[in-house]
């Protein structure tokens, strides 16, 4: 291969490739399959991270971690047929969570397509619909002008994946092609009237509320909301990856008093993220609603709203933030909040340290609290026991809260701390994993332990699918497909793979195995005996 400026002689994958690394992708994440061969050969003869794991869909998960961690393409190299075809429920999460992901995968040749090749398929049908852009490369001589353009699409918003197919006989093929820079993505310019209607429904509001969803961060918008939210006096209600974004000790931050703010405002700002069932389906009481999003695609079509500007989020929120109209004092309300926020917190504190035998899951954030960093990673792959660590496990940084979004696929854990190792090499990164998620993807430990990237997990074993057997319990009177092996040492799992670990059933013991784990320099899993009668209070309506 020589390279001279931007002109590089190779085949497929030196080409793919190089305007990849043009564009920030900075690891591939793969399963080994020879119809992608010489993506891997330029990966290798250059010195990029190429990181292997045991299910395609953990490499799509790998490649959508560091997406949002670096806000970056992420990259996901999948052979063909059922290479392809098992990343598609990781494509799909990507796709609901906005996230730039570049999946490349492999293809039977054109020059003997139809005469039943190895793994022939054809792709495109079923990836087109859970991506921005899905198409087949046929041309060497397009390959890194198609991959790249693809890329640059991934990354406007509304950010999302891409895929592109590459037939063996073009990816092996040679040429030479002119790596193009990245081209900036095209920020959309919100209507200034649109906006300032919405800055002023917010400064005029006796109770606004203000919600922060995954765009904010992938937006870079962190800095202008919190701008916003202090020059307005807006409480902040945090959602998704817009967790962190404004810090969990900052005065304008709420948790614990969500409910009261969405009963009680009579205006709530959602900004970067869907009215969805996350958040009551947009509904909020009497409450206007305006909804500030990137694109018009993720405007809402079933909430009448008081105002939705579409455009840069940070512009918009620091448009907000230079509102001069008149405005009412919110310092009352933000009080009220106060008090109730610190009254629940207060309440939490019973739960957190409570010494019950079996454990309850809130006890396991209580120790976790004590351990983890302020940037931290945090990665949650469950139901109902991760739905405890969104309730009491705070942020404070940017970009380290990542939960399956509302896709709500299982199966994240173990590709997102491959990812998230790869992309926060010197963070903390902690796995909260369901005992039923930790059998979607359990045996990627081995791939953290062969490629020393060490992350700490921690099991909530309470031995049933409880996100659905105490409903089921409560709709039918009995249940059944909702029951896991007591007491189950994925802990013994992990060790097998080479990692380490150790079972937890009394309280007092969960602060040293947490510290031991954090300690211990490789992947180690926390297998916490927890109490399988114990429900999280869930009240939201999920259809």
């Amino acid at each position: 291969m020589t390279e001279t400026g931007t002109e590089l002689e190779g085949h497929g994958g030196d080409l793919a490739l190089a305007a990849l690394r043009a564009r920030g992708v900075s690891a591939m994440f793969t399963l080994s399959g020879g119809h992608v061969f010489p993506l891997y050969d330029a990966a290798h003869t250059t010195g990029f991270p190429l990181i292997d794991v045991r299910h395609e869909q953990s490499a799509v998960f790998a490649a959508e971690a560091t997406a949002k961690l670096t806000r970056r393409p992420g990259l996901a190299v999948l052979t063909a047929g059922p290479g392809v075809t098992n990343g598609v429920s990781g494509v799909t999460s990507a796709k609901f969570n906005g996230s730039p992901v570049v999946v490349l995968g492999g293809r039977a040749p054109q020059m003997r397509w139809g005469a039943g090749s190895l793994q022939e398929f054809d792709h495109v049908p079923v990836l087109a619909p859970v991506t921005k852009h899905a198409a087949t490369v046929t041309d060497i001589n397009a390959l890194a002008a198609d991959v790249g353009a693809a890329a640059d699409l991934a990354l406007t918003p509304h950010r999302g994946p891409v895929f592109l197919d590459l037939p063996m006989d073009v990816v092996f093929d040679r040429a030479t092609s002119r790596i193009e820079p990245p081209a900036v993505p095209a920020l959309l310019e919100a209507d200034p009237a649109e906006v300032a209607r919405a800055a002023t429904l917010i400064a005029s509001a006796e109770r606004p509320v203000l919600v922060a969803g995954s765009d904010v961060y992938a937006g870079s918008a962190e800095l202008a909301l919190v701008a916003a939210a202090e020059a307005l006096r807006v409480p902040v209600i945090s959602n998704g990856q817009g967790r962190g974004c404004i810090p969990a000790d900052h005065p304008l931050a709420f948790a614990r008093a969500r409910g009261a703010a969405f009963t009680s405002a009579d205006v709530v700002v959602v900004v970067g993220t869907p009215l969805d069932f996350r958040l009551g389906f947009g509904t909020f009481g009497d409450a206007q609603v305006v909804h500030v999003v990137d694109s018009p695609t993720q405007r809402a079509g079933h909430v009448a709203t008081a105002a939705a500007p579409v455009g840069d989020l940070a512009a918009i929120l620091t448009a907000f933030a230079d509102h001069t109209g008149p405005r009412t004092d919110h310092e009352d309300w933000i009080t009220s909040l106060r008090d109730l926020e610190d009254a629940a917190r207060h309440r939490d504190l019973d739960v957190l340290t409570a010494e019950t035998d079996p454990i309850k899951p809130a006890r396991i954030y209580g120790e976790l609290r004590n351990v983890l960093a302020r940037d931290a990673v945090v990665i949650c792959d469950g139901g109902d026991f991760v739905s405890y660590g969104g309730r009491y496990l705070d942020s404070y940084t940017p970009g380290c809260w990542l939960d399956p979004g509302p896709y709500g696929c299982l199966g994240t854990g173990a590709g997102y701390a491959i990812g998230a190792r790869v992309a926060r090499p010197d963070a903390q990164v902690c796995v909260l994993f369901g005992d039923g998620a930790a059998g979607f993807s359990l045996m990627d430990v081995e791939s953290l332990v062969r490629q020393k990237l060490p992350v700490v997990m921690v099991v909530g074993n309470n031995g049933v699918w409880g996100l659905e057997k105490h409903p089921m319990q409560a709709v039918y009177g009995y249940d059944v497909a909702a029951d896991l092996q007591p007491g189950l040492r994925y802990d013994d799992v992990v060790r097998a793979l080479g990692g380490a670990g150790e079972t937890v059933q009394k309280p007092g013991d969960l602060g040293p195995a947490l510290r031991r784990a954090f300690d211990a320099g490789v992947p180690y899993l926390v297998n916490v005996l927890t109490d399988p009668t114990d429900a999280y209070p869930r009240s939201s309506n999920l259809a």
